[in-house]
């Protein structure tokens, strides 16, 4: 059950970072607002996910996919455009944390 809400905050994450783009630097306070919600609930479920699952895998976890999707978000949604090496930067985080998951015996499942 912990990873099933650790899979929650990263998604509040995403939304949050994807609104805080859209705030125009908070000038659009709606989008503004939605970012300061989904950060605040996605920092909440994070802590409490805590209590059971290592922080720095948790964390790896967090970042790293928060990272993947909001990069695609990026280039499928926004126009952002990436060079090779972006690619293989982000395909290398996406691997971490796969190693992390499948390989590691630190990762409590």
């Amino acid at each position: 059950m912990p990873w099933l809400f650790l899979g929650i905050a990263i998604i509040g994450e995403v939304i949050a970072t994807t609104a805080l783009k859209a705030s125009d630097g908070f000038t659009k306070w709606g989008y503004g607002s939605i970012s300061i919600i989904g950060y605040a609930i996605s920092l909440y479920i994070l802590a409490i996910i805590l209590k059971t699952i290592p922080v720095g895998i948790a964390y790896a976890v967090w970042s790293g996919a928060g990272v993947a999707l909001v990069t695609f978000i990026g280039v499928v949604l926004l126009g952002q455009k990436l060079d090779l090496f972006a690619y293989l930067g982000i395909g290398l985080i996406v691997a971490g944390v796969l190693v992390l998951n499948l390989l590691s015996t630190s990762a409590t499942h």
